[in-house]
């Protein structure tokens, strides 16, 4: 379990987040699970990274389309980033995938929940 989000960070290695999936179900009820997910956040973002790297031409537009879909889940559930972590996935995204739609809606998604604004007191 320590050593998953490691192996999940590497470009085409998407068969992994099914094991990842199976812990995330495990730790339902668990002290553990915020902290969990918060290690898949970073290992997606990671991820996607690494993916807009290798394939700089949108090939595996598929599997790119999951993980940003599981990116979106789990900003949901989590609403907080590492800001380098942050600032590699927009500027990696943006360069790379700048005409891609799902792409563009999850940024949209992610920085609506990242950045909303505090209520006044």
């Amino acid at each position: 379990m320590d050593q998953l989000p490691a192996a999940l960070e590497r470009a085409g290695n998407e068969g992994s987040w099914a094991v990842a999936d199976a812990i995330s179900r495990v730790l339902k009820d668990s002290e553990e699970l915020h902290s969990w997910r918060t290690h898949l956040l970073s290992a997606c973002m990671k991820g996607l990274v690494a993916m807009y790297c290798s394939s700089k031409d949108e090939s595996k537009q598929e599997v790119e389309r999951s993980m940003l879909l599981r990116l979106e889940e789990l900003l949901c559930v989590v609403e907080e980033v590492d800001p380098d972590e942050w600032c590699s996935f927009v500027k990696t995204g943006l360069k790379y995938r700048y005409r891609d739609e799902t792409f563009l809606k999850v940024l949209n998604v992610a920085i609506q929940l990242l950045y909303k604004k505090e209520p006044s007191l």
